[in-house]
C-alpha cells in the first residue's frame, strides 16, 4: 500500500499508519483525518489538537494539504452550477451541481455533486465532448474528494455524489476506491454508499473486481445501443467488453451487492431511439432487477448529433415501462453553461 504525501489523499486508516510510523499515537491520525476531510483545514498548522513539534515534523517530511485552484464558478437558469479546476500541473477538470425538485432556494432539494474523475478521457465516445479533449491524467484520490470539499465550503449541502464527470472512473480504478472510502468514512463526510454511484462505459473485468470491494456504491452503466454493431459505432470500448459481458458483470454485481445498477441510454434522434431499438432493449433487461435512466441528448459545439424529441423519448420509455423495466427520464440540466451529461470540456474544445 502506497501512501501519498497529500493528507487529503489518504484514508483514515492510512493517516493512522503514517503517524504511527512518525512515532506518534494511532489516534491522531483519525484527528488528521477529520481535519482534512470535514473540518476544511487548508494547513497542516490548522490541524490544532497535533502539537506543534508533530506539525512542524510532517510539514519537515514533505507532507501536505492539497487545494483545487477554482478558475471558474457558472450558473445556469434552471439552477444547475458548474465548476472549473486547475490542477497543480495545468490540467482542467469539471465538476456539477444538480438540482432535483423544489425550487433553487429550497432546502430540502436533493444535491447531487457529479466528480471527474480524470482529465479528459481515452473511451473516444462519439457523443461526448470529453473524448475529443483525450486523456490527460488520473486524478488521485485527494483531487477527486476536493471537488466536493469545495462544494461543501460554499454552502451547498450535497446529498449525492455520481462519479459521472470527466474521465472513466473505472480506469482510476484505485484512486476512485479510495476516495469512495474517504466519503463513506463517518469521521469525515459521512456520505453512504446507497448515495454513491459509479458511472462506467462498461469495463467489465473492473465491475466484477468493484463487486468484491469492502465498499459497494450503486453502479450506473452507460449503454446506449441493444445491439453490440450499434453500440460499437458509438462507443468503441464495446469491441472489448461486448454487451453480453456487459450483461454478465452488471449481474454479478447485483447479485453479491445488493446495489441498485442502471443502465444509461443517451437518445439520439434518428441513430438509436427507434420504437424497434426500444423493444430490443426491453428484451434485453426485461425479468431483470436493472432499471434505465433515458438521457436527453446535450449537443456540443462541433457534434454531428442530434437530441431525440420529448414525445419520442416518452414513447420510448413507454415500451420498456410496458415490458416492466424501471425507467426514468432524465431532461437536460445545465445547458447553457455546457454543464449537461456528455458536455463536460465543451468550452476548450
Amino acid at each position: 500500500m502506497t501512501m501519498d504525501k497529500d493528507l487529503k489523499a489518504n484514508t483514515a486508516e492510512e493517516l493512522e499508519q503514517i503517524v504511527v510510523g512518525l512515532g506518534q499515537k494511532k489516534y491522531l491520525g483519525r484527528y488528521i483525518f477529520q481535519f482534512v476531510q470535514n473540518l476544511a483545514a487548508e494547513q497542516i498548522s490548522q490541524i490544532s489538537p497535533l502539537s506543534s513539534s508533530f506539525r512542524e515534523q510532517l510539514s519537515g517530511q514533505g507532507y501536505y494539504i492539497s487545494q483545487l485552484k477554482t478558475i471558474d464558478k457558472l450558473t445556469d437558469p434552471d439552477g444547475t452550477v458548474k465548476y472549473v479546476f486547475a490542477l497543480a500541473d495545468g490540467s482542467k477538470i469539471e465538476s456539477v451541481i444538480l438540482f432535483d425538485g423544489g425550487g433553487s432556494q429550497d432546502a430540502y432539494r436533493r444535491r447531487t455533486l457529479c466528480v471527474s474523475t480524470q482529465a479528459g478521457c481515452a473511451m473516444g465516445c462519439v457523443f461526448c465532448a470529453t473524448a475529443k479533449i483525450k486523456l490527460k491524467k488520473n486524478l488521485t484520490a485527494g483531487e477527486i474528494v476536493d471537488q466536493v470539499n469545495v462544494a461543501c465550503k460554499d454552502g451547498e449541502k450535497i446529498n449525492n455524489i455520481v462519479y459521472m464527470g470527466m474521465g472513466e472512473p473505472l480506469q482510476n480504478y484505485e484512486q476512485v476506491v479510495k476516495s469512495i472510502r474517504i466519503l463513506n468514512h463517518p469521521a469525515g463526510k459521512n456520505i453512504g454508499v446507497r448515495h454513491l454511484t459509479i458511472s462506467t462505459c462498461g469495463i467489465a473485468p473492473a465491475i466484477k473486481k468493484l463487486a468484491g470491494e469492502d465498499v459497494h456504491p450503486r453502479l450506473a452503466i452507460s449503454l446506449n445501443a441493444p445491439t453490440d454493431d450499434l453500440r460499437e459505432r458509438l462507443m468503441p470500448i464495446n469491441a472489448k467488453y461486448p454487451i453480453s459481458q456487459l450483461m454478465s458483470a452488471a449481474k454479478f454485481y447485483l447479485a453479491k451487492t445488493k446495489q441498485r445498477v442502471t443502465f444509461e441510454y443517451v437518445l439520439i434522434k434518428g441513430v438509436n431511439d427507434t420504437q424497434l431499438y426500444a423493444q430490443m432493449l426491453a428484451r434485453l433487461l426485461k425479468g431483470s432487477h436493472f432499471r434505465v435512466n433515458l438521457i436527453e441528448y446535450n449537443p456540443h459545439p462541433g457534434c454531428e448529433f442530434v437530441a431525440a424529441g420529448v414525445e419520442q423519448i416518452k414513447r420510448f420509455a413507454e415500451v420498456l415501462e410496458k415490458a416492466g423495466v424501471k425507467t426514468t427520464i432524465r431532461f437536460k440540466l445545465g445547458q447553457s453553461i455546457n454543464a449537461a451529461c456528455g458536455q463536460l470540456g465543451a468550452d476548450w474544445i
